[in-house]
């Protein structure tokens, strides 16, 4: 479940399209068919309703930190590289921090969501950079 949160949220900040957050729950349904929650989500066809399910079904004092956190650094990543303008992938990644369950939102490296553009403030962007490529190889081995 910790895939489909990171695609929930990502499609609710609008980092990634309904057919790509679409694609990844027909796989995870095929692949177990039995789970009750997938079956509603195929069926669910107002996408805020789906999102705001997965939102309020997800277990997460067991949400495996590192899997989510691998998961969404590398969706991030892919959105860092192809992003052009710092300042916007900064004020989406601000948002992001805040659609965050708020459990995690203080742990390396989702905390860096929050404050990586501050030094765009004094026209630093060498820095803020740095701290997202920080960020996004968090989980690289």
């Amino acid at each position: 479940m910790e895939k489909l949160l990171v695609y929930a949220i990502l499609l609710y900040e609008e980092l990634i399209t309904e057919n790509e957050y679409n694609k990844w729950l027909d796989e995870l349904f095929l692949n177990t068919p039995e789970n009750d929650d997938l079956l509603y989500l195929e069926g669910e066809t107002d996408i805020k309703k789906a999102i705001i399910y997965v939102r309020t079904h997800i277990d997460y004092q067991n949400l495996d930190l590192e899997w989510f956190g691998r998961i969404l650094m590398s969706k991030l990543e892919r959105i860092y590289v192809n992003c052009s303008d710092i300042k916007y992938f900064a004020d989406r990644m601000y948002s992001l921090w805040e659609s965050l369950p708020g459990n995690i939102q203080n742990i390396e490296p989702f905390w860096a969501l929050c404050y990586a553009d501050e030094p765009l403030s004094w026209g630093d962007e060498k820095q803020t950079r740095n701290i997202y490529e920080n960020m996004l190889s968090y989980y690289k081995d």
